[in-house]
């Protein structure tokens, strides 16, 4: 799993202050230099040098430089220079350089902060870059970087919320595999608990949810809310959120759970020190692509399951394709043409989908995914057939979180860890939750 950001308070409001400051600068500076890309324009054949940042492990780093090198040798008038680094200081950079009108031109998004940096005009609209390619993408995948009216973040990779099951917990536990398209709460959590129990203290049916927003949004879509809405404002309600409280305590009474000892420790821990990567749960909660990388540190071939519902209706379980992470470019690149040039390769082209395969998630361009079918790693084309199977099921795309909104994970584990060690009632961090996250939005 992707790290975590630092859990104090002077980093958010060090990001936060960056960014608007950044915003602003892209706002008020619009005769100002833009990013320095370097070199001449392509159009008269001098080199054009564009600057394309993400993060992520060494793997990736090395896949993408790949990547880089294939459009290089197919572009030898467009340099890429890369800039990478891990999660927990990418977004600090991120906004420093943008605020000094030296953002990179093309940039590897997060959902949790697309709509802040689109809303503050940092961001290119794609509907608007010359060349880019998008006739390959199905609609609910393009649109999940899709709002106002523009296109501000191409899906980089498709995901989905799930149940991920290590089948050798199950066994050593004498607990067959649930059917995940009927299965209801109730039902998750009575299997969870006979597992707990047949494990002996050794181990435990599920891990705890409340430790990312994405559980949260989810629940909140099985009952008729959703995190955010459309407008960019709050879309749970404090009885929506003290339901979910509730039912993480019902399932902590149950001993389907760990302890909040062990859930508090978990939520930063490494993933080879994890719970699911140790054996010490049958069932956690992760996105679909972090199959591959959850298997490898475990030693085992886990297995995807779709997330239980009220009702035990898998397509009322609130399940949506969510974008990984997005290709998007600065509104202040020298060269968009290029830049959306680039882009589209990495999109859309066979050998860039060759390369990437589903490092950053299932492809979402429809021929690449099926002509990288063969060449998946065993837990990655499990992904694959997992996305592929739910597509019936689906709901309409979640908002991007609004301006602010990308605090919420570190918010929500707090109260979880809160209402698990006893110190705050459902109701009270319900109403807590909601007065500091509707703090935060802007």
């Amino acid at each position: 799993m992707r790290p975590l950001l630092p859990r104090s308070a002077a980093p958010r409001r060090r990001l936060r202050t960056l960014a608007a400051v950044a915003m602003t600068s892209v706002l008020l500076a619009t005769s100002a230099c833009g990013g320095d890309s370097g070199g001449g324009e392509s159009a008269d054949g001098e080199v054009v040098t564009l600057r394309f940042n993400w993060w992520g492990s060494d793997t990736r780093h090395k896949i993408t430089q790949q990547v880089i090198d294939a459009f290089q040798k197919d572009n030898p008038n467009i340099k890429i220079k890369g800039e990478f680094g891990e999660w927990a200081g990418y977004w600090d950079k991120l906004a420093t350089t943008v605020a000094a009108n030296d953002a990179p031109d093309v940039i590897q998004m997060d959902e949790k902060y697309l709509r802040e940096y689109a809303d503050r005009g940092a961001l290119l609209d794609l509907k608007k870059a010359e060349g880019l390619d998008t006739g390959k993408f199905e609609a609910d995948t393009l649109g999940a970087g899709e709002f106002d009216g523009g296109l501000y973040g191409l899906n980089a990779g498709i995901n989905a919320f799930t149940i991920v099951a290590n089948p050798a917990v199950f066994k050593a536990a004498g607990v067959p595999l649930p059917d995940d398209t009927t299965w209801t709460w109730d039902q998750y959590t009575q299997i969870a608990a006979q597992i707990s129990a047949k494990l002996n203290g050794k181990g435990w049916g599920t891990a705890a949810y409340g430790t990312n927003d994405a559980s949260l949004n989810m629940w909140a879509r099985q009952h008729g809310e959703s995190l955010f809405t459309k407008d960019g404002k709050l879309g749970v309600t404090e009885g929506g959120v003290t339901e979910f409280y509730q039912n993480l305590l019902k399932m902590q009474e149950a001993k389907a759970t760990p302890s909040a000892e062990f859930t508090s420790q978990d939520m930063s821990a490494p993933l080879d020190q994890s719970g699911m990567a140790t054996g010490k749960l049958a069932m956690s909660y992760a996105w679909s692509n972090q199959l591959n990388a959850l298997s490898k540190a475990s030693g085992q071939q886990l297995k995807l399951l779709r997330l239980p519902s009220v009702n035990g209706k898998a397509s009322e379980n609130g399940a949506y394709y969510k974008g990984s992470m997005f290709w998007s470019i600065s509104a202040r690149s020298k060269h968009p043409e290029e830049a959306a040039k680039f882009v589209s390769f990495l999109a859309n082209n066979t050998a860039a989908g060759n390369l990437l395969l589903a490092e950053r998630g299932v492809p979402p361009n429809t021929e690449i995914r099926a002509a990288v079918a063969s060449k998946l790693q065993p837990a990655d084309a499990a992904s694959q057939t997992f996305i592929q199977t739910i597509a019936q099921e689906l709901g309409e795309p979640s908002p991007p979180p609004p301006v602010g909104g990308g605090q919420v994970e570190k918010i929500i584990q707090r109260y979880t860890t809160e209402v698990m060690f006893g110190r705050l009632k459902p109701d009270q961090a319900a109403k807590r939750f909601i007065e500091e996250i509707n703090g935060e939005l802007k």
